[in-house]
């Protein structure tokens, strides 16, 4: 069944169409926008029609809803008579799917909404396929066009036949394991194995044997033979996964392995070669590990040959909705929900959001949204966003930007100084957002939400506050 979102004012044209069409179709109708796009968000709608004609007195604004419906990602068929032909064109154009006469011949109608609906599940069939086209072109699974994200591909393609060590670094929740499968795939490895080890989920006691393997009562409690980690990567890649949780002593045994590329299991002295290609990843910072004496120096040497830093999701805003598509097309397909899209104000939500938690919190919210939505459409209020962020601090009133000096964690005191540089780049570029984050080398969208941060924090003055809303 076809469901038809109608929009009109002329309340006997959906019982005309209904009687006409038949029962292949489902006829909804909507007077005003908030109508339209409510049926939208629900998922009532697989096409439009437009009925211009309706109401002659309120036309200018039934042109600009109209353009705003064809905008959707929904086909639209604009339905006028003669005197509204030209306009008719036009949005057909710019967008729309066909025009329609009126009054409609119910036959070419069927067969325009029909290849409408066709057209539509071919257009969404060919996204989805060129989503997985773009999975490897984009470098395996990673997904996004931004200037952070670029340099990432560039990077992981530099390094993928090379059997250098890399240290991918980032916030938790970033797709660290990603870059490092990336790096795996589209090497000359990639149809070895891939073992990815989290170093800070397994015990200390136990983390020696998981890694080189033991011998048939090395220890108490061991009934035969193992082999480590190291052993089970074989000509393929291991992934070391938050190395900066690693004890002392587990790094010097670590470090042995990198510098004589051999090794051998708890209760043995045959060495064994290292076969393996070794990835680290942390979410810490290593320099300052090593300045605390809690990671050595000469381990950080060994690893930091080459570094992929993993972008925070805030700070390439513009791939949210390329990323949130993907995710929604994987989820329903896992969940067998048919899901169309978002609505624009729930991909506003999402680009707006700051995303603490990254991807993973990006993912998680999209997985509930598609089982909480009634329709096919993620609606706003489908969206559960909570801000993970530390509470802010005690501040003094700061009547001088010049003077602030933050405070708190590190990670509060690195946002409230990139808070400090947008408003202070607002202000010298006479309010102009555009201006600003082009200077900051920003997207706009990252800017608004470092100014709302300012909006939101008492550490700024009134005039600041002027500026940074202006």
């Amino acid at each position: 069944m076809i469901k038809i979102g109608l929009y009109s004012e002329d309340r006997t044209l959906r019982s005309l169409l209904s009687s006409a069409l038949g029962k292949n179709f489902a006829v909804q109708q909507g007077s005003d926008a908030i109508g339209m796009n409510s049926l939208i968000s629900d998922g009532q709608c697989d096409v439009l029609i437009l009925d211009l004609n309706s109401n002659r007195d309120a036309l200018p604004e039934r042109i600009q809803v109209s353009r705003e419906l064809i905008a959707s990602s929904l086909p639209a068929i604009v339905m006028a008579d003669d005197g509204l032909r030209s306009t008719a064109f036009e949005m057909v154009r710019n967008g729309a799917f066909g025009y329609c006469r009126r009054p409609p011949s119910v036959r070419d109608l069927k067969t325009m909404l029909s290849r409408a609906c066709e057209n539509s599940a071919l257009k969404r069939q060919l996204e989805n396929v060129q989503l997985r086209l773009e999975e490897p072109a984009s470098c395996d699974r990673l997904i996004g066009s931004s200037s952070q994200m670029r340099r990432v591909y560039q990077l992981v393609r530099s390094v993928s036949n090379l059997n250098a060590a890399v240290l991918v670094t980032g916030e938790s929740g970033t797709g660290k394991e990603l870059i490092a499968r990336a790096i795996h795939n589209l090497g000359s490895r990639a149809e070895r194995p891939f073992v990815a080890v989290s170093c800070g989920a397994i015990p200390e006691t136990l983390i020696e044997a998981e890694l080189f393997g033991h011998e048939k009562g090395a220890f108490t409690g061991t009934v035969g033979a193992r082999e480590g980690y190291l052993e089970q990567a074989a000509d393929g890649t291991l992934f070391l996964d938050e190395i900066g949780d690693l004890s002392l002593f587990t790094q010097v045994k670590l470090l042995r392995v990198l510098q004589q590329m051999e090794f051998s299991r708890l209760g043995s002295n045959r060495l064994i070669p290292l076969r393996a290609r070794l990835i680290f990843a942390t979410h810490r910072d290593l320099g300052q590990l090593v300045a605390e004496g809690k990671f050595r120096q000469d381990l950080f040497y060994r690893i930091n040959v080459m570094r992929i830093e993993s972008p925070a999701l805030q700070e390439h805003p513009e791939d949210i909705p390329s990323i949130a598509k993907y995710l929604l097309n994987k989820y329903s397909q896992s969940f067998q929900k048919q899901m169309d899209g978002f609505a624009p104000e729930a991909m506003e939500m999402l680009q707006n959001y700051s995303w603490p938690g990254n991807v993973r919190e990006l993912e998680n919210v999209i997985q509930r949204a598609i089982i909480l939505a009634p329709g096919q459409f993620i609606r706003a209020e489908d969206l559960t966003l909570h801000a993970n962020e530390e509470e802010p601090g005690n501040f003094d009133e700061v009547v001088n930007i010049g003077e602030y000096q933050p405070s708190g964690s590190f990670e509060r005191q690195i946002q409230e100084y990139k808070v400090k540089l947008a408003v202070n780049a607002v202000r010298e570029n006479n309010g102009n957002k555009t201006l600003a984050a082009r200077r900051l080398c920003i997207s706009r969208a990252y800017l608004h939400r470092l100014i709302r941060l300012a909006e939101s924090d008492q550490v700024f003055d009134q005039s600041l506050r002027e500026t940074a809303t202006a």
